[in-house]
């Protein structure tokens, strides 16, 4: 069992196998976090234009490829793969489309090698915060923000 719960909320799941149907990887997309400094300063839009436009981005929330799996290269390829039809299957799902998509990289963790060769633009880190730290106490670890935009006119699209 993994340490996070079930997804909840708007996401699609992918689950990625090898010729012979073996499992190798699964991938979960949700929903976008409410403020994130760094991404909202590269879109450039305001907190009125945020609320009314959230809806356009996805956060890749689990990426996982098996342990046993040990091919060059896959995990750029399948994050190439899925990012080309992401969008298209939000929209038949929700009825709407994803003009970026987002994700958070534990830095004492993981180096973000598969982001980073996948041409996913690392925007910083984030403070170290957790949303439900209202009062400013609990720490949590700092994650790496990664965004890769869907559309050439995601900015335009995201502050419209």
């Amino acid at each position: 069992m993994h340490y996070v719960s079930e997804p909840v909320g708007e996401n699609l799941q992918y689950i990625v196998t090898d010729g012979q149907g073996r499992l190798l990887a699964c991938l979960l997309f949700g929903a976008a976090a409410w403020k994130c400094r760094a991404r909202d300063q590269f879109i450039g839009w305001s907190a009125e234009q945020r609320a009314q436009r959230l809806h356009c981005i996805a956060n890749n929330t689990r990426f996982l490829i098996l342990p046993f799996v040990r091919v060059p290269h896959l995990a750029s390829w399948i994050l190439g793969r899925v990012l080309r039809r992401v969008s298209h299957d939000w929209q038949q799902k929700y009825g709407l489309g994803i003009a970026l998509v987002e994700t958070f990289v534990e830095q004492e963790r993981f180096a973000g090698t598969s982001y980073k060769a996948a041409n996913w633009l690392c925007l910083g880190s984030t403070t170290g915060r957790s949303r439900q730290d209202r009062y400013f106490r609990l720490r949590v670890p700092v994650k790496d923000i990664y965004v890769r935009p869907l559309r050439r006119d995601f900015r335009r699209e995201l502050s419209s």
